[in-house]
């Protein structure tokens, strides 16, 4: 039998997250319910996050969106990757690509040949054996159904807001603007019932999404599901964000640059560039990290530095009764590694996956939380990885992070790359072998050991395999179009 008793779903606040869910649901379950999704023009979003990493371009397939449409209306740029300057020590850097490093085998992932090419004396650095890796240091950029290239954008987060908005919103999206005065709750159960506007008008529902940003109006406000603070670990809590004019070029990868107490990041797009300043509020104050970052923009300033104030961490549920939270209202990790709208849009696929159609709630948003939980400690892990591997001693700030206790997680990951060689992916895990890979190395961990099945080929085939593979990489990138040139001829913004 046919029975639906949770059908009327209510968003609470639009921008990236609220679009994001909002465009899910009426792509994929659009005919099975009712949304509605309340936001006010009056209220204004963080929409500093820019940059990307490649479930972004799943997540599009999904909801059928047109490549170039997309890039066009958000004035995007392609990204393969990040680059990391001065996080090792001063005057180091290190990229940390989007594609897969070789080929691997059953018996072992592919890096353990180059280790072993590494201990013989020959093999270069694991980057030549990295499509991605080349192209994003070359410039260059292409996309071809002969070669898979892996890749992520820069975008105008506030534009892709009104871009979904323009293109779902006629599938069935009710938008209410306004202001929400007040959350009404049943008695009973303590379950959400309604959203009362300013206006008096009350917005019922179902199931009701918390999309209204740091300061989770449904979640926290109403229900006060918890917070767990994570700034043991993470300790930066601030950010000031600039956009600047375009300079030129336009380089294929999102720059982090470790500074005094933290990281300035700068992201191109077509025609300007989002920059800001991540820091440590007890190591710099306001105004010397104001100072800090104008005086490392490269361009004329388009705006003036806005301030956001942050607790990194998660709720302890991110669902409770009839109300998920997604998007910053759900917790916050720094946008290190371009993560917080992988965390939107991973947030309203698993939202279609366990839809309570039945009024199933409890069941349900527990194995929701679970699932999300283990996700986004591994996300947190992977973040504290680039501060705890530091070598710098030249500021307090950096001296404590290479001093941090670290969770046992994560230092139980670095004891096996360090003592083996080996790294691993789990599943529901975001981050891949690979990434793990180029992050340790490129913070200054070179394995004591490795798989030997290297030796099985003997240092002469070894040698010709590794140097075939890195010719074809290299003729391959020499052969793509600048990334500048190439954005020009596919997607060149309205």
């Amino acid at each position: 039998m046919h029975h639906q008793t949770v059908k009327r779903v209510v968003i609470a606040g639009g921008g990236t997250a609220g679009w994001t869910v909002a465009s899910a649901l009426a792509q994929q379950l659009g005919s099975l319910l009712d949304i509605t999704l309340v936001e006010s023009d009056e209220i204004g979003t963080v929409g500093v996050g820019e940059a990307t990493i490649p479930t972004f371009w799943t997540f599009h397939k999904l909801l059928g969106v047109d490549e170039r449409e997309f890039m066009r209306a958000t004035d995007a740029t392609f990204k393969l990757g990040i680059s990391f300057e001065n996080w090792d020590r001063l005057g180091d850097r290190y990229i940390h690509p989007f594609g897969d490093i070789g080929k691997s085998s059953w018996m072992a992932d592919f890096h353990h040949l180059w280790l072993m090419a590494k201990a013989r004396g020959f093999g270069g650095e694991a980057g030549d054996y990295c499509f991605e890796h080349q192209a994003a240091a070359a410039g260059k950029m292409a996309i071809s159904e002969k070669s898979r290239i892996n890749y992520a954008y820069h975008l105008d987060a506030s534009k892709y807001a009104k871009f979904l908005r323009a293109k779902f919103e006629p599938k069935g999206i009710k938008r209410v603007e306004g202001r929400i005065a007040r959350v009404e709750q049943d008695g009973e159960s303590g379950y959400v019932t309604a959203l009362v506007m300013e206006n008096g008008d009350r917005v019922s529902g179902d199931l009701f999404v918390d999309c209204t940003g740091l300061r989770g109006l449904l979640i926290e406000q109403t229900l006060a599901a918890g917070y767990e603070d994570w700034r043991q670990w993470l300790q930066t809590d601030s950010a000031l964000a600039v956009q600047t004019e375009s300079t030129g070029e336009i380089p294929p990868y999102t720059r982090s640059m470790a500074r005094s107490a933290g990281w300035q990041w700068r992201i191109p797009l077509q025609s300007r560039v989002g920059n800001g300043l991540v820091y440590c509020s007890a190591h710099q104050p306001e105004e010397a990290a104001r100072e800090e970052l104008m005086a490392n923009l490269e361009g004329t300033p388009l705006t003036e530095p806005r301030l956001i104030r942050y607790v990194t961490g998660m709720r302890r549920k991110i669902w409770d009764k009839n109300v998920v939270a997604i998007g910053l209202s759900s917790g916050f990790l720094e946008p290190l590694e371009s993560t917080s709208i992988h965390l939107i849009q991973i947030g309203a696929m698993r939202l279609i996956q366990f839809f309570p159609f039945g009024g199933n709630f409890e069941v349900l948003a527990a194995r929701y939380n679970e699932k999300s939980r283990f996700e986004i400690e591994r996300i947190r892990d992977f973040i504290i990885l680039h501060y705890k591997l530091t070598h710098r001693d030249d500021t307090a700030f950096w001296r404590s992070c290479r001093d941090l206790d670290i969770p046992d997680s994560l230092a139980e990951r670095i004891a096996l790359f360090q003592e083996s060689g080996m790294v691993y992916q789990s599943s529901d895990e975001l981050f891949k072998v690979a990434s793990w890979l180029y992050v340790m190395l490129g913070q200054g961990i070179m394995p004591s050991s490795h798989h030997h099945m290297g030796a099985l080929l003997g240092d002469e085939r070894l040698r010709k395999a590794l140097d075939s593979l890195k010719g074809n990489i290299a003729n391959a990138v020499a052969r793509m179009p600048g990334h500048k040139e190439f954005l020009k001829s596919y997607c060149a913004s309205n």
